[in-house]
């Protein structure tokens, strides 16, 4: 529990029954404080401006500018303020989305009410609160292994990114100032390293794996 005051908090989701049904359970202890509530990202800006909440329970997905632009900004703009990303979903994308953008919690909506108010506390005392499906995903993107760099060479890496704009080997010769027989050597060792068959899928490759700009 926070000491003294309660905790300021904010609502902000596109649904006005879930935004009641938030309300009502905010209500049930003394501590947490409803200030205010949103319907859209663009709104909730504007709501935490006017009454700087403690702490906002942020929905994800809605129209106009969802959840994860709303949080990155408010988070840049009033950096003590803490956001609950507040969801129905466990896509990987929407909770890396919401991580990356500063949410300090990340809650699937069917929460308890108890588990609930833990988690805003804990956002007030800036502690973070993953639903385990969060955690889920943090702990399997940190075991992805980091991308292939193939081991080229910065030269390598040139007559890549020229191979990838279409270019055929004389106008890449013509570019970097170089002989024929000289892109031919690195397009070669390029495939080789690359353990590409072709142009076409050393280009698909360097895509895939974001090689090149």
């Amino acid at each position: 529990m926070s000491q003294g005051k309660p905790i300021r908090v904010m609502v902000v989701d596109d649904h006005a029954v879930v935004r009641s049904g938030l309300k009502a359970f905010l209500m049930v202890f003394d501590d947490l404080d409803l200030v205010g509530e949103a319907s859209s990202g663009k709104e909730a800006i504007q709501v935490a401006e006017r009454t700087q909440p403690d702490v906002i329970l942020m929905d994800l997905l809605m129209p106009e500018m969802d959840g994860a632009a709303a949080t990155r900004e408010i988070r840049s703009r009033w950096p003590n303020m803490q956001v609950v990303a507040l969801t129905s979903f466990r896509e990987d994308e929407v909770v890396k989305n919401a991580l990356q953008a500063g949410a300090i919690g990340y809650l699937l909506k069917n929460v308890g009410a108890d588990e609930l108010a833990d988690a805003i506390r804990s956002a007030y005392a800036g502690r973070p609160t993953l639903a385990p499906e969060a955690a889920q995903v943090l702990i399997e993107s940190s075991r992805q292994p980091e991308p292939p760099t193939y081991d080229l060479t910065e030269r390598e890496r040139d007559v890549l990114s020229l191979l990838v704009k279409g270019m055929s080997n004389n106008e890449i010769a013509k570019q970097l100032v170089v002989s024929r027989s000289t892109v031919k050597f690195h397009v070669s060792s390029i495939l080789s390293k690359m353990g590409a068959s072709s142009r076409t899928e050393a280009v698909a490759l360097a895509l895939n794996h974001k090689l090149v700009e």
